[in-house]
């Protein structure tokens, strides 16, 4: 009833009869009800009505109208009662919304289960008035009373769903064990191989699959040329009813060697995964390493560069300031007095002056070099630095992509941990009772919060299926609501 699993969208629509306001709780007090005032072990009448897609979807007046036509055929009115819509994805990506309905059948007031006669031949009929008040269309099997042959029943669906084989499948594989064996032990050893379990039950000889399901030993075989009495006598040889475990205890064996298959083969599907997982992780790693390794080299080429450039620029500038010297001191060389003007100047004083006059303007000129070849290297310096702290920022960039990679990864292996616990608890919910003990502890209520989405999309669908058959527009689809908390 809350099979979230299976489910998209899961609605409690109505509950009656029970002080608790969720399914746990009110089957927790019906179970109880039933063991205190009767001896009934099935004190629960469930109903599924599935209506036909190609008809179009039933409305919930419609849905109300066959369960209160059903509720007073099986004599079950003012029963307590639950009613659970579920809308379920089928293999063909369309929504398909159906409903379920339980009663208690303890009567309170005189202290008994009620007796339910003929009840499917009663919800025959309510089913065939119902479609012919509505318009509805119906098998042909509604109208004879009688199921297709090729229907299956809810049991066997729910089998077949589940070991994903049909009934014909296993029948062939059961009787190919049958006609390969040469006596009663290798066949049942074929049968314990391909998952099956020998067991007594109302039938004395009865098989259990893996699954928890039973089906009948004889009927299983699809050969004519055995009649059942000589199954039997072929298996009492070596395996007497008396020595064979009930269908309970098979089932119980049955259970516990399914959870450690599944948990094995959890094991392995998610030490796979994490093996994928660390694999991608140390690629994406390595990619990052090799990244900052690469922009390190870089940062490593641009600063020889930089410096080389530098040094080129200081040698030029020492260069250019040589040079310029040496043309001065040639100028003057090239000026300067000789013979008797170089004596007159000398005696004169005039070669003092000059020479003090020169010696000057070296000192300025020298100055003025200083000064330049100081600016340079001030401007080295702040590309340096600039160059420096870019190369810092950058790798800072790098250092905080491979944290956040580092993050990424242990989100992922999270997530990866917490989708092997939802598996084993949906395993859980899905191989125990939801019923809780009569101790009354009773369970979390299930699935809390509904997909608005599956809900909306469902209704869309099926009012574009409407109007598109009564050449209606179609109608803007209403804005998502927030979901509460």
């Amino acid at each position: 009833m809350l099979n979230a699993y299976d489910n998209e969208y899961l609605q409690l629509a109505d509950l009656r009869g029970s002080i608790a306001c969720d399914l746990h709780g009110a089957f927790a007090e019906w179970e109880a009800e039933a063991l205190a005032m009767t001896k009934a072990e099935k004190y629960l009448y469930s109903l599924s009505i599935n209506p036909d897609r190609a008809q179009g979807p039933l409305t919930r007046e419609q849905y109300d109208d066959y369960i209160a036509r059903a509720e007073e055929s099986l004599g079950l009115f003012g029963q307590p009662r639950a009613t659970v819509f579920h809308i379920k994805e089928g293999l063909d990506a369309n929504l398909r919304e159906h409903c379920h309905v339980i009663w208690s059948r303890t009567d309170v007031h005189d202290w008994k289960a009620i007796h339910l006669p003929f009840d499917r031949q009663k919800l025959m009929m309510v089913t065939r008035a119902f479609a012919h008040d509505h318009g509805l269309k119906l098998p042909d099997g509604y109208q004879t009373g009688r199921a297709q042959k090729d229907q299956l029943s809810l049991y066997e669906k729910a089998q077949q769903d589940q070991t994903g084989l049909t009934k014909e499948e296993r029948q062939e594989l059961i009787t190919e064990l049958w006609h390969h064996s040469d006596g009663p032990k290798p066949f049942v050893n074929a049968l314990e191989d391909n998952g099956y379990t020998l067991a007594t039950g109302r039938r004395p000889y009865v098989l259990v699959d893996i699954y928890g399901h039973t089906n009948a030993r004889p009927k299983m075989i699809d050969d004519k040329a055995f009649r059942t009495k000589d199954i039997r006598a072929f298996l009492e040889q070596d395996f007497p009813t008396e020595l064979l475990p009930t269908v309970d205890e098979a089932k119980a064996l049955a259970k516990a060697h399914f959870s450690e298959r599944w948990q094995m083969q959890q094991s392995e599907k998610f030490a796979e995964q994490r093996e994928m997982l660390a694999k991608a992780q140390e690629a994406r790693q390595q990619k990052l390493a090799q990244g900052i390794e690469a922009k390190a080299v870089r940062h490593e080429e641009r600063s020889r560069a930089l410096l080389k450039h530098q040094q080129d620029m200081m040698v030029q500038l020492k260069a250019d300031q040589t040079q310029q010297d040496f043309e001065i001191a040639f100028a003057r060389t090239q000026k300067a007095p000789t013979g008797l003007a170089a004596f007159l100047a000398k005696v004169s004083g005039v070669a003092f002056v000059q020479r003090k006059l020169q010696a000057r303007e070296d000192r300025v000129r020298a100055d003025l070099q200083a000064q330049a070849r100081q600016q340079l290297e001030a401007q080295q310096r702040k590309a340096t630095e600039i160059q420096a702290q870019k190369h810092g920022l950058e790798m800072q960039e790098l250092k905080r992509q491979e944290t956040a990679q580092q993050r990424v990864f242990e989100r992922e292996q999270r997530s990866l941990e917490m989708a092997q616990q939802r598996e084993q608890a949906m395993h859980y919910r899905r191989g125990h009772q939801h019923m809780p003990a009569m101790n009354l502890t009773l369970t979390p209520g299930g699935r809390p919060a509904m997909p608005y989405a599956a809900k909306n999309r469902y209704h869309m669908q099926t009012a574009k299926e409407t109007n598109v058959k009564a050449n209606r527009p179609e109608p803007v689809p209403p804005p998502r609501p927030n979901p509460v908390p």
